[in-house]
């Protein structure tokens, strides 16, 4: 079929070089001569790709040939190393590499291999008209007369897919960049090597592909390798490691990885040299994450995804592009969602800090190397009114089913909760790699002998055995109690009912607007099943309502549910939105019950089998009733703490004041809570005239993270602003009075605070008069970088002893320096000492010196805020130099 062996078609030898594959196309185009120009072209076109192959891949002698018979082209193009078979590829718009024989898939007539003895020739025919016979490529079957078998468990497709697209462009720079003559450190031996070894891993995940039968995108894969590949594959990972650091220095033209393609080729060979060497597997989802690395690879990204949320989400390509927003980060920065996609990331970005971030991105994309991936970093986006939103970014990287990198960022208002932790990158997929680490330990312990030998796996019993109902409701209880948040810890409870008790289940609660809405579903074996589409608000609780939803939400309940639904139309909306749910995760059985507190029914619990062998009964409704009373108190007990912690925070932020505006003064400040608690801290900070012209400058902290500090921490606000405004004394003399106040009004409230005063006519020079009680010094900052901690004026705390003398400083404050108070979450680590971290801050602030000040104290709030457990109040001051 493509035997072209007729005298008419010439042919050409090349050597394996690079270069050779536009000489082959210049050969095919003047070998064709007199045939259509359309066909023409295809032919350079796909003759060149396949010379490229042979180039990189067979690396022998090239013989090229091309004529036409019929009116048809033909082209053959061999070479001297037929075990290396052509591997198709599934290759996504975005690929770098691995087009050719995708391309001569999609353009050629017909096509094929022929392999001898000694040679393999890749053919192609292109007809002019009629239909050709069907033609495809046939992927190499691995050889298995010796092969040892590789288990990679968990492998998650659209993250195999991205590390592979960059492992073979990495391989392709470095085999052009020597044969250009540059020296990149990689010996051709090893270069050789590595490229026939990642060759026979394509082979073989492609071969596990198409023999398995995994659904989802979550698999197992085992490959048959070669018992002696481990050195080749220590030395393709070598070769990467060198490609990667030309890639950071630029010499190549490729983008480096990022963190997770790095961390998931680590694992790839560890897994590979590990289990040849007889060790045993382990799986993806347990393996520890670098920042920046999370497990939100699991699923691949999709709109949808971002869209469905409930936390505000933007998501962004490589480009700087917004390409998904939803509703809550619309809502957020004044937009609508719609108007956003399409618009560069910086549209969000306030003026002053859009350099600094086309400078990050640039250096993430160009070097690998993220900085604040995976953190959670307070910054201001920019309000479409043009006012600053103080939020808490986390960003994460998300891989798309096609293997491309989006950057997705969830935006939390600081007054409201915080962002997820860094080990909480995406939330559904933390709770399920979470969840995964879990089972992992308890399959690898030994089980309770206490447990009948029966009971030892999900539902072996039609009701469960006393223990495991016990175990089953202390799970539940930790797993909501442990969890940062009540989104979080519903999924955890959800994740612990299906491991035991059910194949999925769902969470439904009432809004304090009375809407239903369904917090979360979970299901044990998700495959393609899109559970968000069935999350969100539900239709309303109307008096038509006759639902099994319906009635547990009016208190009916626990409700079994074993026969299919009567057809005909449901009652109403939320019947009908219930019944999709149960068909659309193939209930077979289930039972309703409802969440009842203290104040009443609060929402519904739905737990589901799809196993016929294995309905529920009537004897597990007792175990669903003590289920749902236990949840039902950890959700509103959830609520109260959450309710009582946005009440401190709403108080905290009305507090903060507004700064004056002086003619010859800037000032700056800013706050963020605690990234990682859900706690309120007693951080503030003020700054206001005194009546003589003095601009005071105050800086504290109250002990505690609880609405106690918050309380404290505003009465000794205003205490001091009316004992300052009231005396106009001296510093030290203010921090006196405030502390007999203290003492007589509030004997167990502690506080630490700095109280400063700017003196000096508009036209300079300008002192600061201090008085520390028990805080961190000032930082003055010079406009030519120098810095100095003002130590001097310290005493005390507040709330010790108010007979106690207190010390006082005076500084001289040039123009253009800036002066820093600051609270200690913002400098303080527990794996640092003090001086280290007062050391690390007065680098940063003189990197900064020459800074605009709202500049100054953003970047100080990125670089050093990120991920801090304690919350953070900065106040800078910077007299103007006299124009």
């Amino acid at each position: 079929m493509g035997d072209l062996s007729a005298p008419a078609a010439p042919a050409r030898r090349f050597p394996p070089e690079p270069e050779s594959a536009a000489r082959a196309r210049r050969f095919v185009r003047a070998a064709l001569d007199g045939a259509a120009p359309d066909l023409v072209d295809t032919a350079e076109l796909l003759a060149g790709e396949l010379v490229t192959n042979a180039v990189l891949h067979a690396r022998t002698g090239i013989e090229v040939s091309a004529g036409i018979v019929g009116g048809r082209v033909r082209v053959r193009v061999g070479d001297h190393r037929p075990s290396r078979a052509p591997v198709p590829r599934d290759c996504s718009p975005h690929a770098a590499t691995g087009r050719g024989l995708a391309l001569v898939d999609r353009l050629a007539s017909r096509h094929g291999v022929e392999t001898g003895e000694d040679t393999k020739t890749v053919w192609f025919e292109l007809w002019p008209d009629g239909a050709p016979p069907p033609s495809a490529w046939e992927a190499p079957a691995p050889s298995r007369a010796s092969e040892a078998t590789v288990t990679l468990v968990d492998v998650p497709g659209a993250l195999y897919s991205g590390a592979q697209h960059h492992r073979n462009a990495l391989l392709r720079e470095l085999a052009l960049a020597a044969a250009g003559g540059e020296d990149l450190g990689v010996p051709p031996a090893d270069l050789a090597t590595a490229h026939d070894v990642s060759d026979v891993i394509g082979a073989c995940v492609a071969a596990a592909l198409r023999d398995g039968h995994a659904e989802g995108e979550m698999r197992s894969l085992p490959l048959g390798l070669p018992p002696d590949a481990a050195p080749a594959v220590e030395t393709l990972s070598r070769v990467l490691d060198a490609a990667e650091e030309a890639a950071r220095e630029e010499r190549l033209l490729t983008l480096p990885a990022l963190p997770r393609s790095r961390v998931f080729h680590t694992w790839l060979f560890d897994q590979i040299t590990g289990q040849l060497a007889g060790a045993h597997p382990t799986a993806w989802t347990v393996v520890p994450r670098e920042p920046g690395s999370g497990p939100a690879e699991m699923v691949s990204w999709d709109a949808d995804h971002v869209q469905a949320g409930r936390v505000p989400t933007i998501a962004a390509d490589e480009r700087n592009r917004i390409i998904a927003v939803n509703g809550p980060a619309a809502d957020l920065v004044g937009w609508h969602a719609d108007d956003l996609v399409g618009r560069p990331l910086t549209t969000l970005i306030p003026e002053h800090l859009r350099r600094r971030h086309l400078a990050a991105f640039t250096s993430l994309l160009l070097s690998g190397r993220p900085r604040i991936l995976g953190r959670s970093v307070p910054l201001p986006a920019l309000h479409r009114d043009g006012r600053l939103v103080p939020v808490r970014l986390f960003l994460q990287t998300r891989q798309t089913a096609d293997g491309r990198t989006v950057f997705v960022a969830q935006l939390s208002p600081r007054a409201a909760a915080p962002a997820p932790s860094p080990h909480r990158p995406g939330r559904r997929a933390a709770v399920q790699e979470q969840a995964a680490r879990e089972q992992s330990a308890r399959e690898q312990a030994p089980p309770p002998a206490a447990v009948p030998e029966g009971a030892a796996g999900p539902r072996a019993e039609a009701a469960l055995p006393a223990l495991e109902r016990l175990s089953l409701l202390a799970r539940t209880g930790t797993a909501l109690g442990n969890a940062a948040n009540l989104d979080e810890g519903l999924l955890r409870v959800g994740g612990v009912l299906t491991e035991r008790l059910a194949d999925w289940c769902a969470v439904d609660l009432f809004t304090e607007d009375a809407r239903v809405e369904r917090a979360c579903v979970v299901h044990r074996e998700p495959g393609g099943l899109r559970l968000e589409e069935f999350e969100g608000t539900l239709p309303p609780l109307s008096d038509t309502s006759r639902g099994p939803l319906a009635r547990a939400l009016s208190g009916a309940g626990p409700l079994l549910l074993t026969a299919p639904s009567r057809p005909g139309r449901p009652p109403s909306p939320l019947d009908a939105h219930y019944r999709e749910l149960l068909g659309g995760l193939r209930a077979h059985s289930a039972v309703v019950a409802p969440l009842r507190a203290r104040q009443g029914i609060i929402g519904a619990l739905t737990v589901a089998r799809t196993d016929p062998g294995h309905p529920f009964t009537e004897e597990d409704l007792p175990l669903v009733d003590d289920l749902v009373r236990a949840l039902a108190l950890g959700v509103d007990n959830a609520r109260l703490y959450q309710e009582t912690r946005n009440i401190a925070e709403r108080l905290q932020r009305s507090l903060l004041p507004v700064l004056p505006e002086v003619r010859h003064l800037q000032l700056t400040a800013r706050y963020a809570a605690s990234s990682t608690t859900a706690q309120v801290g007693g951080d503030w900070y003020d700054g206001f005239l005194l009546p003589s012209g003095d601009t005071a400058l105050v800086i504290g902290d109250v002990t505690g993270h609880n609405l106690d500090a918050a309380i404290a921490m505003s009465q000794l606000r205003s205490m001091l602003r009316g004992i300052a405004v009231d005396r106009q004394e001296p510093p030290e003399t203010v921090l006196r009075r405030l502390d007999a106040a203290n003492h007589s009004l509030y004997r167990e409230a502690t506080a630490t605070c700095v109280y400063g005063l700017l003196k000096g006519p508009e036209e300079g020079p300008w002192d600061l008069v201090h008085s520390s009680a028990g805080h961190l010094p000032p930082l003055l900052t010079t406009a030519d970088g120098r810095t100095r901690f003002l130590e001097g004026g310290s005493g005390v705390l507040l709330g010790l002893d108010p007979d106690l003398p207190r010390p006082r400083a005076t500084d001289a404050v040039p123009a253009g320096a800036t002066v820093l108070l600051y609270t200690d979450g913002l400098i303080e680590r527990r794996d640092e000492s003090l001086d280290d971290a007062m050391e690390r801050l007065g680098r940063r602030a003189a990197a900064l010196a020459r800074e605009p000040l709202d500049v100054f104290c953003d970047e100080l709030m990125i670089g050093l805020g990120a991920d801090s457990d304690d919350d953070i109040a900065i106040l800078a001051v910077r007299p103007s130099a006299p124009s």
